[in-house]
């Protein structure tokens, strides 16, 4: 069986040259799927040099940036073609994310569906962000598990580890979200479909080169989701009703 990782990008040829060897070198045995947005760095030129090297890296490269909620169905889809994939990682190409947590992340799948990097449970925790932009984070997530009634503490969190059995059940076509509300649809999701869900503590380094994704339009779409995804609760479970009738 083979565990992959997914690392979305959009002009991340800095970051992404440093972090396959130390995924490759940390993990010999795993697969890494880079899904490109047309990035003008040459981000997909940097991945095609590495693949050279490592045999278990593939690239994928859209035609735009179309956002990371699509970049990742569009990956997910991808991987899951075929049945021999246990384990699926999600995980920023910017260093922000451990990539020593994989482990942690994949002995915790052995008893769970999905394993969540979580910033927000005991032990967890934020650096190099000033404090406007930690009480953005804390408080938005704070307010999406308040408005969504989902048990998660860091639902804004992308670094994830699935069961690739539990990415099998999902309905993609019902995730409506592009940008980083698709982080909080993914974990509305697994609970819905009655996955065991664990939050192991991280450290959240925050980027080390490059520029930050965060815009206005990402605050807005923090805000407006969640109201949108609490009642789109109500239609997966119809739908799901449906699934499991037929």
């Amino acid at each position: 069986m083979r565990d992959v990782i997914i690392i979305p990008t959009y002009n991340e040829r800095e970051n992404i040259v440093r972090l396959v060897p130390i995924l490759f070198n940390l993990y010999p045995s795993i697969y890494i799927l880079v899904i490109d947005d047309n990035s003008p760095d040459g981000t997909a030129s940097a991945v095609r040099e590495l693949m050279r090297s490592y045999p278990r890296l593939a690239l994928r490269v859209r035609s735009g940036k179309f956002g990371l909620g699509s970049a990742y169905i569009e990956a997910m889809r991808d991987v899951l073609r075929t049945n021999d994939v246990w384990a699926v990682v999600t995980m920023d190409a910017d260093f922000s994310h451990d990539p020593k947590t994989i482990a942690v992340m994949l002995r915790a799948l052995e008893s769970h569906d999905i394993v969540i990097g979580s910033r927000y449970v005991v032990g967890g925790s934020v650096v190099a962000w000033n404090f406007w932009r930690r009480m953005l984070s804390r408080w938005g997530n704070r307010y999406a598990r308040t408005v969504i009634r989902v048990p998660v503490r860091d639902m804004t969190t992308g670094f994830h580890c699935f069961r690739g059995e539990l990415l099998r059940r999902y309905d993609f076509d019902a995730i409506s979200s592009t940008g980083f509300a698709f982080l909080m649809e993914m974990k509305i999701g697994a609970h819905i479909l009655g996955a065991r869900i664990t939050e192991i503590p991280i450290t959240f380094a925050g980027r080390t080169h490059g520029v930050s994704k965060l815009s206005n339009r990402i605050i807005y779409e923090g805000l407006i989701v969640p109201w949108k995804l609490r009642f789109q609760k109500f239609v997966w479970r119809a739908n799901l009703r449906k699934r499991r009738r037929s």
